[in-house]
């Protein structure tokens, strides 16, 4: 599979994760929260915004999967956001509170924003013009 496809269909599946991410986050009953190591906490405002967060994320990197290589900075927005979100999680996961699906989120987000860097590079490394030699 060539790069730019296996790209775009990666960027899909993290949309895909992103959107479900932000749904689940919206409509989670309070009554599942400790389930995800949550105890006692009380659904709140920043809940729901962390859901439409992710939604909007969502949109972000459907447009990335259209045409990484017209609409690099999309691709690279994808990345940074990844790249924020791992150190936040892992931020948080170390020195708030230790919540395992906080770090499992960290791995993740980590996970899916080196792949995309990974085969980003590649990317572009592929479409760069051959350099003549003389």
């Amino acid at each position: 599979m060539p790069v730019q496809k296996f790209l775009k269909t990666f960027l899909w599946l993290v949309a895909i994760h992103s959107c479900l991410v932000g749904i689940f986050l919206i409509i989670l009953p309070e009554s599942w929260l400790a389930f995800f190591g949550y105890i006692g906490y009380r659904r709140s405002f920043f809940q729901v915004q962390g859901g439409v967060f992710h939604l909007v994320l969502a949109i972000t990197y459907l447009w990335a999967a259209r045409n990484p290589l017209r609409d690099q900075s999309l691709v690279i927005i994808t990345i940074c956001a990844k790249g924020i979100a791992t150190f936040f999680l892992l931020l948080y996961y170390l020195l708030i509170e230790p919540i395992w699906i906080v770090l499992l989120s960290a791995l993740g987000d980590f996970l899916m924003g080196s792949i995309i860097l990974i085969l980003f590079i590649n990317l572009k490394k592929q479409n760069q013009p051959a350099k003549e030699v003389s």
